[in-house]
């Protein structure tokens, strides 16, 4: 499973912990990343993982209602 935005590209940092006798070992971050129903722009709907920051920039059309696909 990809841990990657798929609007900006924001992934997995790597850094270290370091302590205060200036130990240090080695740490991962990742992104806040959430799944969400995107509008597509030749029609229809997708699924895709956004991080916070480009959902709150309004980065990402949401799928509306009437886009659903009957069942």
């Amino acid at each position: 499973m990809s841990r990657v935005c798929s609007i900006c590209g924001k992934g997995i940092q790597y850094g270290n912990n370091v302590s205060h006798a200036n130990n240090k070992t080695k740490k991962v971050s990742f992104p806040n990343l959430h799944t969400v129903k995107a509008a597509v722009p030749g029609g229809g709907n997708k699924r895709i993982k956004v991080c916070a920051k480009c959902l709150k920039a309004g980065k990402v059309a949401k799928a509306s209602a009437k886009n659903k696909k009957p069942f």
